[in-house]
């Protein structure tokens, strides 16, 4: 179990920094926080580039935090909570990705989010330093957090105004 604990954390860690830094410098064939920006404001999130920024520093530090196996509950809820949101951005073009879907970010989400109920494994920072971050307590509190920040973002969306008479 250990073994499938540490290949899941640290590919889908390295997956989400990969993930973040098309958004953060435009590497991976990203577009980078400028153009992110642009499609954060279309889907309502203003200021769009610092948002875009925002979702980008999340996703690195918290595929970071599963791939080392580091406060992983922490972790788990930054990956949870910036997944809900892209889930509900991309949620109008239908479940899969070939179809501009929300599919990556629910599969990101749901892994970050059950890697907070089982922990890390026993190949992991947080074991190496004694913490025991697993359980149901642990994982009900990164899902609580994830929701309530997805949640503040979601609820600071506002369309663009309508552009004025000429």
């Amino acid at each position: 179990m250990d073994i499938g604990l540490l290949a899941l954390r640290v590919l889908t860690g390295l997956l989400l920094a990969g993930h973040a830094t098309q958004k953060l410098f435009g590497w991976c064939s990203g577009m980078g926080p400028d153009a992110t920006g642009v499609l954060f404001e279309k889907w309502g999130h203003r200021p769009g580039r610092l948002m875009a920024l925002l979702a980008g520093a999340c996703e690195l530090t918290g595929g970071g935090l599963l791939a080392v196996g580091l406060l992983t509950p922490l972790g788990a809820a930054m990956v949870t909570g910036t997944m809900l949101v892209a889930a509900t951005a991309l949620s109008p073009q239908g479940l899969w990705a070939a179809k501009g879907g929300s599919e990556l970010p629910l599969l990101y989400g749901i892994v970050a989010g059950a890697l907070a109920f089982t922990g890390p494994g026993r190949f992991a920072l947080d074991r190496v330093l004694g913490f025991h971050l697993a359980g149901t307590g642990w994982g009900v509190s990164a899902l609580a957090l994830a929701a309530m920040s997805a949640g503040v973002a979601l609820t600071r969306r506002r369309r663009a105004p309508a552009p004025a008479p000429t």
